[in-house]
């Protein structure tokens, strides 16, 4: 539609121009970050299915990407793909154990799943425990381009990130993600009509999953680091917190809401542990007046689906 082609084009643009006024390192975690968030947008938005564990995907690939790329000496295009490949192997055997369930013992299942994986990551040899996997060579990609400089590894991150979310719009608007919105509204009438709903679940859980294994090992190589923050169970909140203040269930929502969330983290530092009251009060605020979340209500306003 001519709309969303038009707020896509004002997406690519801005990535493509802020770096020019931006410090890029900050717009590369936000890319990292809505990638994340857009892959849960699939989950939840479009699959109806809340997971409080989806961090776990992130980090583990995060670990899995830091390890392949500084002890096994992968370049930077298999170290990631070995990360998307381990988040899939995971949200495959998770989502196999969570879909036998609906509503909130799902959530409750896979922030269970979530605590399983922290705890190896905190006990696992190759993850280094609390000190993480630190000094991750960015490589040379194809093992001609040298990622050490920040334009070179913004190229990359910005094309992981482009292709990820045109990925995540043609699942919408493929067959696959009318069925998804169909399970979200009525699963019993979907199953009357003949799908098999587990299976689609299972899959959407899977692809869910390997898109946030996507950002974690990008991530892991912008800044050079796999820690336990990004396999915490809060990681898991915020990512539920950026969806819900960009809009639940839009294309472009995860997105915005992912700049606002890193830009308060990142411009609000110095206020030390009242980060997390402050961006509380702002979401409180947003669920109050922005029912439908930024991009929810900018749509509603044009009269535009964004």
């Amino acid at each position: 539609m001519k709309h969303q082609r038009i707020a896509l084009l004002a997406m690519v643009a801005f990535f493509a121009l802020a770096p020019a006024l931006i410090y890029p390192l900050f717009l590369m975690k936000v890319m990292c970050f809505a990638l994340f968030a857009c892959a849960f947008n699939l989950l939840i938005g479009y699959g109806g299915l809340l997971s409080f564990g989806h961090a776990m995907f992130l980090g583990f690939a995060g670990y899995v990407a830091a390890h392949a790329a500084k002890v096994w000496g992968f370049n930077p295009e298999f170290a990631i793909l070995a990360a998307v490949v381990a988040a899939t192997l995971l949200g495959l055997g998770a989502g196999l154990i969570a879909i036998r369930r609906q509503g909130i013992y799902f959530a409750m299942i896979t922030l269970a799943l979530a605590q399983m994986v922290y705890f190896f990551c905190v006990q696992a040899p190759f993850t280094g425990g609390e000190d993480g996997i630190q000094a991750v060579p960015r490589g040379r990609l194809f093992g001609l381009i040298d990622l050490a400089p920040v334009f070179n590894m913004y190229v990359l991150v910005f094309a992981i990130f482009l292709g990820g979310f045109l990925l995540i719009y043609r699942v919408i608007q493929s067959p696959f993600g009318q069925v998804l919105k169909a399970i979200r509204e009525n699963e019993a009438r979907a199953v009357s009509l003949g799908y098999d709903t587990d299976r689609y679940k299972l899959l959407a859980f899977v692809l869910s999953g390997a898109l946030a294994g996507l950002a974690g090992g990008t991530k892991a190589l912008v800044f050079q680091l796999a820690s336990l923050t990004d396999v915490h169970w809060s990681m898991s909140g915020e990512v539920v917190l950026m969806t819900l203040v960009g809009g639940l269930g839009t294309v472009f929502g995860p997105v915005v809401g992912a700049l606002v969330i890193v830009a308060m983290a990142n411009y609000l530092a110095q206020l030390g542990a009242w980060v997390t009251v402050v961006q509380g009060i702002i979401f409180v605020i947003c669920v109050l007046t922005f029912r439908r979340g930024v991009v929810g209500e900018l749509g509603n306003w044009l009269k535009k689906p964004l």
